[in-house]
């Protein structure tokens, strides 16, 4: 069936400015990490992504190795623009990232060479039928790699009109402050940084987004749900069906002392009248530095569950003063290593 796009998909939206830049995104993107490769059928892939565009949702957030398996979600997403997004391409902001391992051999495996990010990017371009992303970012710091040379590569990729914008994903504040540095002298001031961050795992408020905040570049937090510790999943303990059960989970941090904190924070959300997923991203969303939360969805129901989290109350200084009893760091960030400086 031809895909027509909602013609009310901008009026219940209020745009945020990323950092000093003059690109708005929503305050809720929609990311392609998981549910968008072989784990999922078209047809559920394609519905979500009409209706988050449908009630305003104009950012896809995506990496080369994406998947399962790599590359596959950017392959399906390609498709799908193709088949129901092309005449509103203009209308779309598309990122996607270079950093992780992604082909075999010494120039696939990762990191920040020249080599490897742009060789990346034109992989990237390939597989989802475009001239050029919206954003291009460098998706983990490389310690084996001169943060010039990264810097270098992202300023020419925006240089040769593969990329509009460039960002960085989970650097330290100092390494946030190097690589913006060098690339406003290179001519391509740094858009944006995508760090982890969420009720249990606050590690950006130490220094990040005073650092973002000074550079003038946006923050697009991920995993503000937790990989769905900060949902109702498992409120009871973990079920045989889900992430956490599955013996390729990347799900860390899931003890009784951690599932303490999240019931207690699920009651919060019930005296507000919301499920706890739509506190928490309310919650990374209350800093005006914050300029879009990155968020999943494995179904329509669960995107817009997550969707109208931007229809709650504000969030008063006693619920704020509450929620600050539990929200402390829990471990969970699988991260970690990659923003030490």
């Amino acid at each position: 069936m031809t895909y027509s796009a909602a013609s009310d998909r901008y009026d219940h939206t209020d745009y945020r400015a990323t950092g000093r830049s003059g690109l708005k995104l929503p305050p809720l993107s929609l990311g392609l990490w998981q549910n968008f490769g072989t784990d999922r059928p078209e047809e559920t892939q394609r519905a979500i992504l009409r209706r988050a565009f449908d009630r305003g949702v104009t950012h896809f957030d995506l990496a080369n190795n994406y998947g399962p398996p790599y590359g596959m979600a950017e392959e399906n997403f390609g498709r799908y623009l193709e088949q129901d997004f092309k005449p509103y391409r203009d209308e779309l902001i598309i990122s996607t990232k270079a950093g992780w391992d992604m082909w075999p051999g010494p120039y696939g495996q990762g990191g920040g060479s020249r080599k490897y990010v742009l060789a990346s990017l034109d992989q990237s371009l390939a597989r989802m039928g475009l001239d050029y992303v919206d954003i291009f970012y460098s998706h983990r710091f490389d310690p084996e790699t001169p943060i010039e040379e990264t810097m270098m590569a992202l300023d020419t990729a925006v240089r040769s009109g593969r990329a509009l914008y460039a960002g960085i994903s989970s650097y330290s504040g100092a390494k946030t402050r190097e690589a913006a540095t060098i690339a406003r002298e290179l001519g391509t001031p740094l858009l944006i940084h995508q760090p982890s961050y969420s009720m249990l795992n606050r590690w950006i408020e130490e220094d990040l987004l005073d650092e973002l905040e000074e550079q003038g570049m946006g923050c697009i937090v991920f995993t503000a749900l937790a990989q769905g510790l900060l949902t109702d999943r498992y409120l009871d303990g973990v079920p045989e069906d889900s992430r956490a059960a599955r013996s390729d989970s990347t799900l860390a941090g899931l003890d009784e002392d951690v599932l303490r904190r999240v019931r207690a924070l699920n009651e919060i959300a019930a005296g507000r009248g919301q499920k706890l997923a739509q506190l928490a991203l309310q919650w990374v969303l209350r800093d005006s530095r914050v300029t879009s939360a990155v968020i999943g969805a494995s179904s329509v129901e669960q995107l817009d569950t997550n969707l109208d989290a931007l229809d709650g109350p504000p969030l008063t200084d006693d619920e704020l003063a509450a929620i600050e009893q539990h929200a402390v760091e829990s471990g969970i960030n699988l991260w970690a290593r990659q923003t030490k400086d």
